[in-house]
Formats: structure tokens, sequence, C-alpha cells
């Protein structure tokens, strides 16, 4: 060892490239060093697990990063005198092997985590600066893999999936969203409140057994235990956030409000009206010791969300595509009032009897009270426009009338058992739960539409058919509703959950192999079916000198149990009134995946990236098919499928500028499905998005970093949409690609003089920097004569917002 520090100090004092090996109290340390000379220095650390790179891109900071999260800082002064430097290193590596850690003053930790499991570690330190509608689900659609065609919404898909099918997780509990939400611009609030985020992990397939059963993606957030008092107050045209944070010895707590206003977005919709929609949430995480092996947590969550609507009238232009130009001309009456208020909390007491193991007990309550209420009647014109715009020939006149008083009730409660045993390279996890659902539905709804004095459609019973020379006034007198729902339920179900897991590492001269193995056990009361799936995960890092990979396959059975939309199904009776009726015959769907990936470590001008690329296929054979209406997700439960989905995602992710991270995602897809007695074969799932290009960038001014430049490019194929009413088989037509850019520009102050506070952002975005014109979905109009057109229903336009942050 001795031997190996004078070697090694020598090369420092004389600027020699060096590479050595030393041992401090069995950890192998090895060091990679370039003289101090050059501007851009770089230090490779490989200890127990995995390599990490420390960077200095400037004068003012260096930093250096160990796989075991353990961070050693350095300022720059250090490297102007190579000699000092060689021996503070030897120094910090014995100190290093004692699990010590040192702390100066000017750094900056960057680092490129190798991921082993299927479940990636998200950087979410830019979180905030990503334009667009704040949330971790605007951050996620920048990701390979993920898709979204509603900036209004929280809702996002992932390979082929549908929303539905991704399961969220904040403090290893499940979150569950409204249900009877229709559109985007009714969702307001997701549940995570980036504020308190710590960490954020996500995978788009594959996934271990710990996470439960759903079919497409898991997202897995942990909030943040504050290690001294925080806080930060934002404000922007959309709305403010606030929160806060404190520690002491044995107490932690942080808190955060939100609000949210989308009035000044929607004012740039083709219906116009009187917009009112607010949104707020309360959150709160803290934990109390006990003692050093005794721990409580509670996790609360309170929030609500109030839209308002009175419509005035609406004006839309559009083509089909074959030089013809058509208007649609609405005068509205009416209004639409929906409330939906959901609490959340969550109790766990966590026993720690000694460092390799560790017992939880979690009890959880989730209630939503959802109203959703709305009679409008709109008169319509549609008409073809002439080359100079003016209309021509009227095609349609008409007066529809919709109206609902919907009312749902859920509530979840659960308690459940999580542990987790290691020893050495090997980590063992288990858990069981036990949870109770409850809903209370109630349904009204219809629709009258009425084209050119005509009800639409019109009396089919067999005496008009009969008595055909009744006079007009006299077949009139038999109305049909375009539209009709009504139902009442009450469900009260119970699951058990359970499922085990060991992840073991081999280590030898040539690498490193990870085996994550494990099974997920699942019974509902309510068909009385029982689901075992079982999951494998293996992870490959080779020891190669100049090239650093990490390959990766993992497959499973993934099934997806049903929860009370899937089985909501619709019978007509004699009459042509269609009731709401349970699935009680419903089996939960099933996939097979089989992922396969592989990441390359590199470095271009001397800053790391990585180079991502996974090809998957995910075999069904049993789904439940839907359709899709803005972000409401209406199942044909009564009707049964099968399918497949094959795709490969490529992202790059690096420092393209110097100190900040930058990414761009390409994805290639093919999803489909074949509905059981149709007889039509194979056709595009209703999420299906052939090709998606995404990208975030971020810049700076070169000696003022604290003017930075963020944009967003988002480029995804249409979703196939069909008629209202129409076949599954119907659906063969595409929307428009989804094109958005978003752009912001921000301007840190720091005031060094005042130390309780941090720094201020002042951040200007533009929204829909080009101004497309994306297609949310279809109205359809229809004709006296039987013909139909689709109306797109246009998303938001160009709008420029203004936040400001203040971080104390």
């Amino acid at each position: 060892m001795l031997f190996d520090c004078l070697i090694f100090l020598f090369a420092i004092i004389n600027n020699i490239n060096f590479f050595s090996t030393l041992y401090f109290d069995g950890t192998k340390l090895c060091i990679y060093f370039v003289p101090a000379k050059l501007f851009e220095r770089k230090i490779t650390i490989l200890t127990f697990k995995e390599p990490k790179m420390g960077y200095c891109n400037n004068l003012n900071s260096y930093f250096i990063d160990f796989s075991n999260d353990e961070r050693f800082n350095l300022p720059t002064h250090f490297l102007k005198k190579s000699f000092v430097f060689g021996v503070f290193l030897c120094f910090f590596a014995a100190v290093s092997a004692q699990n010590d850690t040192i702390e100066l003053k000017g750094v900056d930790i960057r680092a490129i985590n190798k991921q082993s499991a299927p479940t990636e570690k998200l950087e979410t330190k830019d979180l905030r600066h990503i334009p667009g509608a704040e949330g971790i689900e605007n951050f996620l659609t920048t990701q390979a893999g993920v898709n979204s065609s509603n900036e209004l919404g929280t809702q996002y898909s992932v390979r082929g999936g549908s929303y539905d099918e991704n399961i969220i997780y904040v403090n290893d509990i499940e979150i569950y969203r409204p249900l009877l939400v229709r559109a985007g611009q009714q969702e307001g609030l997701s549940f995570i409140n980036p504020d308190l985020v710590q960490s954020v992990a996500f995978s788009t397939g594959g996934f271990e057994a710990r996470y439960g059963d759903k079919m497409s993606s898991v997202l897995d957030v942990a909030y943040k235990k504050p290690k001294a008092f925080e806080g930060s107050i934002s404000a922007s045209l959309l709305g403010a956030s606030a929160y806060v944070g404190s520690s002491g010895k044995r107490f932690t707590q942080i808190h955060g409000i939100r609000y949210k206003t989308s009035r000044y977005l929607l004012g740039t919709l083709d219906e116009a009206g009187e917009y009112n929609p607010n949104f707020i949430d309360y959150q709160t995480y803290m934990t109390f010791a006990f003692s050093p092996k005794w721990e409580i947590t509670f996790l609360g969550n309170f929030s609500q969300n109030s839209y308002e609507f009175i419509p005035k009238d609406r004006k839309t232009t559009f083509g089909t595509g074959m030089g013809e130009l058509y208007h649609f001309n609405v005068y509205f009456e009416g209004r639409e009032e929906d409330l939906f208020r959901t609490a959340f909390g969550a109790l766990t007491l966590n026993y720690k009897p000694n460092q390799n193991t560790t017992l939880g007990i979690i009890a959880s309550a989730f209630h939503t009270n959802e109203d959703e209420t709305y009679d409008i009647t709109g008169q319509y014109w549609l008409s073809m426009a002439e080359e100079k715009g003016e209309e021509s020939a009227t095609l349609g006149v008409g007066t529809y009338h919709e109206h609902a008083r919907n009312k749902l009730k859920a509530a979840v409660k659960s308690i459940a058992h999580n542990g987790e045993w290691k020893s050495g390279d090997n980590a063992l996890k288990w858990g069981i739960g036990f949870q109770q659902e409850t809903i209370d539905d109630r349904t009204r709804e219809w629709e009258m539409r009425d084209s050119a004095g005509y009800s639409l459609p019109g009396s089919t019973s067999l005496t008009d058919r009969i008595a055909s020379d009744r006079t007009t006034a006299e077949r009139s007198r038999s109305l049909n509703l375009y539209r009709n729902l009504t139902g009442q339920q009450t469900l009260e179900t119970y699951r058990v959950q359970a499922f085990v897991q060991d992840t073991y590492k081999w280590r030898w001269e040539k690498g490193t192999l990870t085996l994550i193995g494990g099974v997920r056990g699942n019974f509902w009361t309510y068909n009385n079916e029982t689901l075992v799936s079982p999951r494998v995960a293996l992870a490959y890092i080779p020891n190669w000198e100049e090239k650093e990979y990490v390959f990766r396959f993992a497959t499973g059975l993934y099934y997806q149990s049903p929860f009370y939309k899937e089985l909501r199904y619709s019978e007509t009776d004699e009459k042509g009134n269609n009731e709401v009726k349970l699935n009680k015959n419903i089996r939960a769907q099933q996939t097979y995946h089989f992922v396969l990936g592989a990441d390359r470590y590199f470095k271009i001008w001397t800053r790391p990236f990585k180079f991502t690329a996974e090809t998957y296929y995910k075999l069904a054979p049993r789904l439940t098919p839907y359709i899709v209406d803005n972000v409401r997700i209406k199942y044909l439960s009564k009707l049964q499928s099968k399918g497949y989905t094959a795709g490969v995602d490529f992202k790059l992710f690096g420092e393209l500028v110097p100190g900040t991270d930058s990414w761009v995602g390409f994805s290639l897809m093919n999803s489909k499905e074949d509905v059981e007695g149709d007889n039509h074969g194979y056709i595009s799932r209703p999420t299906e998005q052939r090709y998606s290009f995404s990208m975030f960038f971020q810049d700076y001014i070169p000696r003022h970093p604290e003017y930075k430049l963020h944009l967003k490019f988002v480029w995804a194929d249409g979703l196939p949409f069909g008629p209202p009413n129409g076949e599954r088989y119907e659906a063969v037509f595409r929307t428009p690609p989804y094109r958005r850019v978003d752009i912001g520009a921000s301007r840190q102050f720091v005031f060094k003089n005042v130390k309780w506070l941090k720094g201020i952002w002042i951040t200007l975005e533009v929204f829909n920097l080009l101004d497309t014109k994306n297609v949310n979905s279809y109205y359809w109009v229809s004709t006296v004569d039987g013909r139909e057109y689709a109306v797109p229903n246009y998303l938001t336009s160009r709008k420029i917002n203004l936040k400001l942050a203040v971080d104390f």
C-alpha cells in the first residue's frame, strides 16, 4: 500500500497520467488521474459496486461521487497544488473506507448511475425547470416509451398501454386517481407534489415482483425527510405553491400546499365561455423516531378539484385533407359543474432490529367523493367554406342537449406488512396485504340530438314501420334519445396480495451479474380469481478496460386485476334504454413481458453520456377492449380480446452543455389486438402511437450560468379513433400527429449576504411555441340524411407564462 501511495504522489508531482490500485481495509480503490494543468479534470473511482465519474467544469468546484452513495466534495483550490491534492486523496481514501464523510463548501455533485434493475432512477433536480404544466407527469412524458397527447391532463401511456395500466407509489403506498374524470381540463393537480419529492424510480416494463398488479409501468416516488429547515414559495399565471420542512433530533416534517387554475390556458380553446377551474391540494409527510430501531411515519393528502364552465359559443374551422374546408359554429346555453374531493392517509411503523433487517406495517385509507353535473344545449351550423373562407352551402343545422347527474363515492382501505433482509450481496424482500374496496355509483346521463327538425335517431318501433302512411306530426310523438345511460351500483370487495423477491449479485474478475427473481400473488373475492405472477430480471456489468456497458434482460407474467371501471358495461332493453351493469364473470387481463436492453457509458468533450437501447415484446393472451375519449376510458367489459405490443426505445442522456443535463428519446411501436367474435382480425389498440420523439435540452450563457434556457419538444404519432357508438373494429382513423414545443428562460438571483435565502428564480415560459393545432378528440355531427362529420376538438394554442420561485 505504501509503495502504491509513493508512486501515486510521484506521478502527480510530475504531471504524469497515472493509474493505481490502492487497498484500505479490504476496500479496492482505482484512481485514474489527469494532470491538474488541464482545464477539464477527471477522476474515476471504483468501490464495492459500480464506477462513478466526477468532473470539474469550471474553476470554482470539483466533485467526486461514489457508487455506494458516499459522496466526497473538494474545492478547486486543492487542484492548484498537485502534491497537496495527492496527499489529500490518500487521506480521504482511508477515511472513505471507514464510511465517514468529509463535506466542504462550494460543491457540485454529478454522476450517472448504472442501472442494474428494471426500475431506473431518474434525475429530478431539473423537475421545476421543464416547461409546461407543473408535475411529475410532465417530466415523464420526456422519457422514451412514454406518451401523452393532452397537455391539460396528467394521464400518460407507456408502450401502448392504457392510462389505467400505470401504477403509482409514494413511499411504498399505492395511489389512486378520481374515477369520473372525462376531460383533461377537469383533472387539475396530480397526486404527486414535486416540491416534496426526494427520488423517482420509473420502469416501462419488466418490473420486479414487489410492485403491484398493473401491466405497463411503475412510478415509485419517495418523499424527502428534511435534514434542516427548508422551504419554497412559487407563483405563476397558472397558480401557486408553497412548502416548508424542518428537522429535529427525532422528528421531521414537511408540508406542501398547491393551488392551480387553468383558466388562462382554457381561454385559448375553440369553445369560448366562462371557465372557472380551481384545484387545491395539501400534503404532509412526518416521521418520528422513538429510538434507533423504531420509527413511525404519516403521509396525508387532501385535494379538491372544482370545475365550472358556462359555454357561450364555439367556432371551429377544419379540413378533410382533400382540399375541403368546413366551418362549425355552435351557440350554447347551460353550464357544467364538477366537484372531486379526495382524501388519503397512511400510517407506517418501521422496526429495524439490526443493520440487515427492516420490518414495517402500513395502514392506509383512500376516499373519493365525485359529482359530475351538466345541462348544456347547443345549436350548431355546419357549412362548407369557399376559397376565401366565406360560408357557402349549409350541410347541417341542428340542436343537441347533454344532461348528467353522476355521483360516485369510493373508499379503499388496506393494511400490509413489508420486510427486507440483507446479507452481503443478497437482499430478500417480502410483503403481504389485505385490502377492502367499497364503491357507491349513481349514473344519470342522456343526450338528445335534433337535425333539421328531426330527432336522431328516428323511431324504429314496429308500429312506425307498419304505419308508414301516418303523418309526420303523428310519427314525431315516438322519439328516441341519441344516447342515454342510467345505473345504481353498490360494490364491496376484498383483496389479498403477497410477494417475495430476492436479489443476488455475483462478482468476479470479468464483471458483476445481478439476478432479481420473485413471485407475486393476488386473490379477489368479486370473481374468486387467484393470480400468480413470476418475474425475473438479469443484469450484467462487464469489467472492460476502456468500454463501460450494462446489459439487462427481464421477463415475467403480469396480471391486471379489474377495478371498478373495468366491470361496468351497458345493457339495452327493448325500449332502447341503457342501464349500467357489472360483469361478474370478468377475468384479469394478462400479459407476458420480454425486455432486452443495454446501456453504453462514454464521454464526449470530456463530459459523461449514457446511451440506452431497449427492445420489448408484450404478448397479451387476454385483454379487455376499451375506447378512449379525451382522457376517459370506456371499457367494453363484455368483450375479450388478445393482442401484442412490440417496439424499441432509444435514449441519449448527458451533458450536451457542461453542468446541465439534457436527453433525447425516440421510440417505435406496434400495438395490435383482435377482439373475439368480430371476425375482423387484428386492429390498432386505442393508445398505439407508432413513433414518438421527445427532447429536453438545457443551456446557459457562458460565464453566466444564472441565465438558463430550457426546451421541451414532443412529436408523436396520432391516436386511432372511430365513429361514436360504433364497433371496435371501426376505429380505423387517426388523429394528426401531436407536435408541441415549450420553451422557458430563467434567471437565478443569489444573495450571499442573506443566509436564510437560497435564491430567487424568475422564469418566462412560452407554451406551444409554434402554435400547433393539436387534436384532442372529435365531436361527431350528424345530418338528417345520416351522414356524420368528425369535428376536431383542438387543444391549447400559444401562451406566455411568468413564474417566480423563492427558495429558503
